[in-house]
């Protein structure tokens, strides 16, 4: 959802201003705007891109050539790719099943491989709250603490997310948001960097405006991107978190409709989070599983005349998406793991096959701001329609 009448507000002030160049009010509006809901202890640079957040993290870290950092293998690959822009080497580590995020044991037994195989140790440790679920945050903070390794949290999915009450992206040294067109409020693009303090703001903030040096000319001692939001994205930024707190009632919402409404169907689960009360998801999207042994209508053409790969989706996670397809229901399989993908053949990789078999048998399923009660109703009883008797 979006208030537009904020959105234009703002924009139509970046014009009256005339400032629509990646600074302005709006920019140091809507950073103040999110420092101020996450807490108000860190500082806040919007960026084009939770990449280039990731990016710009990982660079303040230390991370270069010959270095390697852990990062969570089930996950979208802007988590990944920012390691090798800076030459290093990304080491995955698979997920434990109740979060289908980072697996604490396995984080550290590949800490301690690293260490022993290499000499030394990964410079940082990027978890990621997928789909808006909490990692196990304790756990890993005391690795990285026990380790002296720096924490980059990939929150790019989990604005809003919580665990033990702390917004996620406040707890590692940086913090990583998404706000593209897809996200809990978007900037049409656009991403933010969370940051310690204003020191390291002011380091990162050069390093996104090109490095160019404090003088009244050009001067340039490192290498720099072009990074920095823009005034009128930031406008929108600004119109967006006014119904911040109300998408994610929205999509919690949607998703308890999910669980209740698919409780009953033999074959199907919901992803739900733990009962700790530790942990509280934003419900960025709803996910479901299906039994592999689950009879789709249509399941043996599922993937006829496709490329068969060595790793996808079970027959019947493709006929059930292709079924929705039809019925006007966009869905989509997981995230495939990124120690599957070829760009990333010969990275290290610890697994224990949680990720794998989550990507075999995962679906997630519509609920942004605008999908209706009566949508969930359709969608569920296009599910069950899908399931051959």
């Amino acid at each position: 959802m979006s208030d537009s009448g904020a959105e234009q507000k703002y924009i139509q002030e970046a014009f009256d201003t005339k400032w629509v160049a990646p600074l302005g009010a709006n920019v140091d509006g809507f950073e103040a705007d999110l420092k101020r809901y996450l807490g108000g202890e860190k500082e806040v640079l919007a960026l084009v891109s939770g990449t280039a957040a990731v990016h710009l993290a990982l660079l303040l870290s230390g991370v270069g050539p010959g270095d390697e950092v852990i990062a969570q293998s089930f996950t979208f690959c802007a988590t990944a790719n920012p390691v090798k822009y800076l030459g290093a080497t990304p080491v995955f580590v698979d997920s434990e099943p109740g979060t289908w995020n980072i697996d604490p044991d396995l984080l550290e037994q590949a800490i301690k491989d690293r260490i022993a195989k290499t000499g030394k140790k990964p410079k940082a440790i990027v978890p990621v709250s997928l789909y808006g679920m909490p990692y196990q945050v304790d756990k890993i903070a005391a690795i990285a603490k026990k380790y002296d390794i720096t924490l980059v949290e990939d929150t790019a999915e989990s604005l809003g997310s919580k665990f033990n009450g702390h917004n996620l992206g406040t707890i590692g040294r940086f913090g990583v948001l998404s706000f593209n067109g897809n996200k809990m409020i978007t900037t049409s693009g656009g991403g933010a960097l969370i940051c310690p303090d204003e020191q390291t703001k002011k380091k990162a903030l050069c390093f996104a405006t090109q490095a160019r040096e404090n003088f009244p000319f050009y001067q340039h001692e490192n290498i720099g991107y072009n990074y920095r939001l823009s005034n009128i994205c930031a406008g929108i930024g600004r119109g967006q978190m006014s119904v911040l707190e109300s998408n994610i009632a929205h999509h919690k919402h949607v998703q308890k409709l999910y669980e209740q409404l698919l409780d009953d169907v033999p074959g199907i689960k919901v992803h739900t989070q733990p009962a700790s009360g530790q942990f509280d998801s934003n419900y960025w999207l709803c996910t479901i599983c299906l039994d592999p042994e689950l009879r789709i209508v249509g399941q043996e053409r599922a993937y006829e005349g496709a490329i068969r790969l060595d790793s996808q989706p079970n027959d019947n996670v493709e006929a059930l998406r292709l079924m929705m397809d039809a019925a006007g229901i966009e869905v989509r399989p997981v995230w495939k793991p990124l120690h599957l993908h070829p760009v990333f053949a010969g990275c290290p990789a610890y697994t224990n096959g949680v990720s794998e078999a989550v990507f075999k048998v995962g679906m997630c399923l519509p609920s942004g701001p605008y999908v209706s009660d009566d949508d969930v109703r359709y969608i569920v009883d296009t599910i069950k329609n899908a399931i051959a008797n």
